[in-house]
């Protein structure tokens, strides 16, 4: 039977260094193991920096230091240039500047069935607000008013929730027989479209109420 022992050096049979200053040890036995590479690692601040080059020298004189302002300003507006460019183009529905949930014909298309009706899903925001004004102010009876308000509208909420998702999500099968529409995504897409005031939705709804999708 064989105990652990620690292994000396004249079991070492070999050894090779790699680039890194690490030094690879092979045993009698063929195994190979990993000698310390004699420095402490990096932090990764440090390999960053080191892979981004020296720091710039700070400008010297006032022309340098006005120079430099004016390159991070011009800078910071191609920065805010390049963001409003990126809003808009997603507001206009531009699939390259769409969100990954949002891509696809599919999603357009529920995007358009949602937006060519009224729901009562619109109101899951204004009723939040509701709940948040009943609680500030010191009236039990409007509390209690408002509570059993708030609970039917939520029941009703929650059930045009679930039958717009199913009918959605058949309207979409029906459209792209070929595409695998998920239900419950489709339906949870479109219920989270439903619940946000027409005005605030991105992309911005292309077709207008009543229309036919």
């Amino acid at each position: 039977m064989k105990f652990l022992r620690r292994r000396n050096s004249d079991d070492a049979v070999g050894a090779a260094t790699s680039e890194d200053g690490s030094e690879t040890i092979t045993d009698a036995l063929g195994r190979r193991h990993t000698a310390g590479k004699g420095r402490p690692t990096p932090k990764r601040r440090e390999a960053e920096t080191k892979r981004r080059g020296p720091a710039p020298p700070p400008p010297k004189t006032q022309r340098e230091a006005q120079k430099l302002a004016r390159q991070n300003r011009a800078s910071r507006a191609e920065r805010r240039q390049d963001a409003a460019g990126r809003r808009a183009r997603m507001l206009a529905g531009d699939e390259r500047a769409l969100m990954p949930r949002d891509r696809g014909p599919v999603k357009a298309y529920v995007r358009d069935v949602v937006d060519s009706r009224r729901h009562l899903i619109g109101l899951f925001m204004p009723l939040a607000a509701l709940v948040f004004v009943s609680l500030i102010v010191p009236v039990p009876r409007l509390q209690s008013m408002v509570s059993l308000f708030c609970m039917a509208m939520l029941a009703a909420i929650v059930l045009e929730g679930v039958l717009l998702g199913r009918r959605v999500t058949r309207a979409a099968r029906e459209k792209f027989p070929k595409e695998q529409v998920s239900g419950v995504a489709i339906g949870w897409y479109s219920f989270s479209r439903a619940s946000q005031l027409r005005k605030l939705r991105v992309p911005k709804p292309r077709v207008k109420i009543g229309a036919e999708v």
